[in-house]
């Protein structure tokens, strides 16, 4: 299926063509796409703000305590409170030149934060990716948000908006770690064949190269599609790992939002300079 037209700043244009449009980057590859990860707390969107970083990634979920309670606000689970709401959030980086990306642990937060996130749409002529988890993956445990509530109640205020769909995982040091499965790359075409906006899958760093077949399989099946590579803080992997991928995958369908010191070491290794 082709990739459909995505105007100037729409938020289903590719973001490789959007910051090489702006001059952020040199080259049409997803590893010069910087990231600020867990930008959740109004420090941490400070920080984020004033950093290098093009995207800003924070979680929304709704508050269940104190004077905000049953609104949108910026927090992971466990932590079900923060000092920054969804719609302050959002005021603070339309200030900015930064992309963003929301990420949903639960599906109650949606609808509400897309009526937010609606009322500032013409000030955000920027990226913006909607990330939930849809399905179980690899020793995942979490609960997954139903896919086709999140799709449909997300692509209802914003049938362009870049969709980032991923799989509940775990991470066991002392574990042989199995991958993501041939079943779980194919229901996931499945939820996404339909669709006609740009999807990106968050993959876990540790767990893609013993998934690579199925994860090419998966990239292929779309122009519109993309991974994007994480990492837990505690996770057991390599720079090596890293490069095997970059080895292995189209650089422009694979970005990196990765955490330190392993990120510099990365993007050292492949000739990219580190704006910190």
């Amino acid at each position: 299926m082709a990739a459909p037209a995505a105007g100037r700043g729409c938020w289903s244009e590719n973001i490789l063509d959007y910051f090489l449009r702006n001059h952020q980057i040199a080259t049409e590859d997803g590893a010069e796409i910087t990231w600020y990860h867990g930008a959740n707390h109004r420090a941490q969107l400070e920080e984020a703000l004033s950093s290098a970083a093009h995207m800003v990634e924070a979680d929304v979920l709704l508050a269940s305590t104190g004077a905000e309670r049953g609104r949108p606000v910026m927090a992971h689970p466990p932590d079900t409170h923060s000092d920054t709401t969804l719609r302050a959030w959002l005021a603070a980086v339309a200030l900015s030149d930064k992309g963003i990306k929301l990420d949903f642990k639960s599906l109650a937060a949606v609808e509400p934060a897309m009526i937010l996130l609606d009322a500032v749409r013409g000030r955000l002529q920027r990226p913006v990716w909607i990330n939930a988890d849809v399905l179980p993956g690899p020793s995942g445990t979490s609960n997954v948000v139903d896919a086709k509530p999140f799709i449909d109640t997300v692509t209802s205020f914003f049938p362009a908006v870049t969709l980032s769909l991923g799989w509940t995982t775990g991470w066991h040091p002392k574990k042989a770690s199995e991958g993501y499965s041939w079943a779980m790359v194919r229901e996931m075409e499945s939820i996404c064949d339909g669709l006609s906006q740009p999807v990106t899958f968050p993959v876990r760093a540790a767990l893609v190269k013993q998934s690579c077949p199925q994860l090419l399989w998966l990239l292929k099946r779309s122009d519109r599609y993309s991974l994007t590579i994480w990492t837990g803080k505690d996770d057991n992997y390599s720079t090596e790992d890293l490069l095997y991928i970059r080895d292995h995958f189209d650089k422009k369908q694979v970005f990196y939002d990765i955490l330190e010191p392993q990120n510099c070491e990365f993007k050292q290794a492949i000739g990219i300079t580190v704006n910190l």
